[in-house]
């Protein structure tokens, strides 16, 4: 007689509900996934905004020429080899036409007949002739007689219409080569931005650099704060944007960029970091974009304007201490954790002294608990900017 065997019972501990998750603490939903933060603006400094639903497009036709030199490479050569096909094609099938109503196809062979265009006997020769009188190639074998007066005026309307397609086509081609997208290509920026002491002062600071000899002439930098405000009458705006002052009074935003400089912005009443804190910094969803414009040297000075830009978010932003010395690592600059609203003035006034460290049990000096040492200033350039 089969004995009953107990089979093990799995126990799974139920799932819990979509709304249920969301409502677990933060700090544990932070430490399981990592935080994703939408940006305004790619690392790369291309824009990450979409257009969808838009009306009126017929605007973009307004402004072909634009329009043009905005599309891609792949769609630009498209274009370009269209238009020239149609414009023969079309003038061909004139010609073409021409030659068979006056009667031309039908006395080929006729000496005494004078025709239209020579040696003109089909479509294909038509759309040779077209080709060769658009393109002024004139290889002579086909040519307008005297005795064909709407010949002569076509021929007039293809030289001008032609002589149109070419400067339109040619220019736009010649914009988008001229283009100095891919200059801004060897503008880079820091990694990462960081807050910390200046001159007595809690200063924002990222590097910006050149990797060509070349130089950017009339060099000039700006940043935006991109951030959600809302109003005191209530009115939420989801991308505002707000200037950030890298040196315009004081002219420390034109660059003379012939090796890497750092970019500062000082916290002060008038700076949107005024009330951000060190412990509120993470949880801040803010954008910094920052753009740098200024013409190329080899142009002469020309119209050839690059504009490199790139951006950060909260994960980018690191607060951190300056090193007083790089061979003692105890001596540091501290940077207050608290927002610059509520800094006391004269502990602004005396971050210049290195801080005192307590003894620790195996006799090293340490500092305090907020201010962790930091064995780097800046990271190495690594951004690649638009």
């Amino acid at each position: 007689m089969d004995q009953d065997v107990e089979s093990p019972v799995a126990i799974h501990q139920p799932k819990l509900p979509k709304q249920a998750r969301d409502d677990l603490p933060r700090h544990i939903s932070r430490d399981r996934t990592k935080r994703k933060i939408q940006r305004y603006v790619r690392k790369d400094g291309k824009c990450n905004v979409h257009h969808g639903n838009v009306r009126e497009t017929y605007r973009y036709l307004t402004d072909i020429f634009t329009t043009l030199v905005d599309l891609k490479w792949r769609f630009n050569l498209l274009i370009f080899v269209m238009v020239y096909t149609v414009t023969w094609l079309f003038f061909g099938m004139i010609w073409w036409l021409i030659a068979y109503i006056r009667g031309d196809m039908d006395h080929i062979e006729d000496p005494s007949w004078t025709p239209c265009v020579t040696n003109l006997n089909g479509f294909v020769s038509a759309f040779l002739f077209s080709i060769e009188t658009e393109t002024t190639i004139g290889y002579g074998y086909r040519v307008i007689t005297d005795k064909c007066p709407e010949g002569i005026i076509l021929l007039l309307i293809q030289s001008v219409l032609g002589s149109i397609v070419n400067a339109f086509m040619v220019g736009c081609m010649f914009v988008k080569i001229s283009q100095p997208k891919k200059r801004a290509e060897t503008l880079v920026f820091s990694t990462h931005a960081v807050i910390s002491m200046r001159d007595g002062k809690l200063c924002l600071m990222f590097r910006v650099g050149d990797l060509r000899n070349s130089h950017i002439v009339e060099a000039s930098i700006r940043a935006k704060l991109i951030k959600s405000k809302q109003t005191s009458e209530g009115e939420f705006i989801p991308l505002n944007q707000t200037d950030i002052n890298v040196g315009y009074y004081t002219g420390d935003d034109r660059l003379f960029l012939v090796s890497p400089l750092i970019i500062s912005h000082e916290i002060n009443q008038q700076s949107p970091f005024w009330e951000i804190s060190k412990a509120q910094l993470p949880k801040e969803e803010l954008e910094i974009v920052v753009i740098l414009e200024g013409m190329v040297e080899a142009t002469g000075g020309g119209p050839l304007l690059p504009t490199a830009c790139a951006s950060a978010t909260v994960t980018s932003l690191s607060w951190l201490q300056v090193r007083h010395d790089p061979e003692s690592r105890h001596l540091l600059f501290p940077s207050p954790g608290n927002s610059v609203q509520h800094l006391p003035a004269h502990r602004l006034e005396h971050t210049g002294l290195p801080p005192r460290g307590t003894e620790s049990r195996d006799g090293s000096n340490q500092l305090e608990e907020e201010h962790s040492v930091i064995t780097q200033i800046l990271p190495a350039l690594k951004g690649k900017a638009k």
